[in-house]
């Protein structure tokens, strides 16, 4: 299980959920069909954050194969799901930097937005104020 991987001291160990929160996050990249080289720079930036003992590169073309093969967004969010809320959080904050990383959002990444709200119990008017805050740091 990930506990307070975000926090300075303690990084992500499980290789598995470190994979899984990749492939979360290269679908999120994808979803638009334009996965392009600054949403792979925000993805590897985040995963140094979790774990910076791990090739990135290597997990991160393993989590592009895993995404490719998969059907579904469970299987990526099924150990997050279990996190604490400042976690969960710190994992959206991360998409939708990815997903806004264009300058805008399209129907097909804000219904996965809603999808992982649901899957993540997290609630609408929090995914909402997330996204208004990225959106308005990119402004600056």
């Amino acid at each position: 299980m990930i506990l307070k991987f975000f926090n300075k001291d303690e990084k992500l160990n499980n290789d598995n959920d470190l994979l899984n929160v990749a492939c979360l996050m290269i679908h999120a990249a994808r979803i638009d069909e334009n996965y392009t080289d600054k949403e792979k720079e925000i993805i590897k930036k985040t995963l140094k954050k979790l774990n910076n003992n791990e090739d990135i590169d290597k997990v991160l073309i393993e989590a592009e194969k895993k995404e490719t093969d998969s059907n579904h967004i469970q299987d990526f969010t099924k150990n997050i799901k279990a996190m604490d809320k400042n976690n969960k959080i710190e994992i959206i904050k991360n998409i939708w930097g990815i997903i806004l990383s264009d300058g805008n959002s399209d129907m097909y990444e804000e219904n996965l937005m809603r999808r992982l709200a649901g899957l993540l119990y997290v609630d609408a008017k929090t995914m909402g104020d997330i996204k208004l805050d990225i959106q308005n740091k990119q402004k600056r």
